[in-house]
């Protein structure tokens, strides 16, 4: 088998060897990272992270459903943003491209599988991949999961976690194709749930469908939801303060 050379997450997680240790500096590195996502990404606007596996070839039923979600949230005002390699992130990535919307591709360096997809407007290569999922969720308002493998769960259960703990609020999580799903969903409600490891409205946060127009539809309408009560109380908070400074 062919030696690949360590990435530098791979470095990162390796135990200090001997009396040399390099951890602290690589601060500075992580740091870069954090700054030059924020200054990129800071001015999207709405937009919507797709997150699927990279082994969706051109042609199979997923990828095109993901050109199709990218393209109907494209049409609806929303920036695409994916991990920026192939299968379904291309596929979303092109969805967006043909609908004229800002697509954004977020690479990992990675000695397989990934390489930055040709449908991208505003890319990054990032050597760790907690920046580069912190990036992937912080300037989005919402995800669309379509089937994958380990990256896909860690990206859905991280941004789950975000959401029960309160780090995020009002952001709508999809699920794309409900028999793909439904073996995970049944172990959640029946065993995870069941032996109260998560309440049963945790289960709410879940939102399943095989609709590329139900999915976009189902994100539009908790945004626009979400806003209109930001609004609202925004509007409420004012006027309490006007009469409060009559006073």
């Amino acid at each position: 088998m062919t030696h690949q050379r360590p990435t530098p997450d791979e470095q990162l997680l390796k135990s200090p060897d001997g009396e040399f240790q390099s951890d602290a500096w690589r601060v500075f590195r992580i740091m870069g990272e954090f700054v030059e996502g924020f200054e990129a990404l800071a001015s999207l606007g709405p937009a919507v992270t797709v997150f699927g596996s990279a082994r969706t070839k051109p042609g199979q039923p997923h990828y095109e459903q993901a050109v199709a979600i990218g393209r109907l949230l494209g049409e609806a005002g929303y920036t695409i943003i994916t991990g920026g390699g192939p299968g379904i992130m291309e596929a979303a990535n092109k969805g967006a491209h043909e609908a004229g919307a800002t697509s954004v591709g977020l690479n990992i360096d990675l000695p397989f599988e990934q390489h930055l997809n040709p449908y991208v407007d505003i890319s990054m290569e990032f050597r760790y991949f907690f920046a580069r999922k912190t990036m992937l969720v912080k300037y989005s308002q919402a995800i669309v999961v379509l089937p994958g493998g380990f990256g896909t769960m860690d990206e859905l259960f991280e941004s789950l976690t975000l959401i029960q703990t309160g780090k995020i609020h009002n952001y709508p999580v999809v699920l794309f194709d409900s028999s793909y799903w439904s073996g995970l969903l049944d172990w959640l409600k029946q065993t995870m749930s069941a032996e109260g490891k998560i309440a049963a409205e945790d289960l709410d946060l879940l939102y399943v469908t095989d609709s590329p127009e139900e999915a976009c539809k189902h994100v539009h309408d908790c945004l626009t939801k979400a806003a209109d009560r930001e609004r609202q109380e925004a509007e409420a908070f004012e006027t309490t303060r006007k009469v409060m400074s009559r006073q």
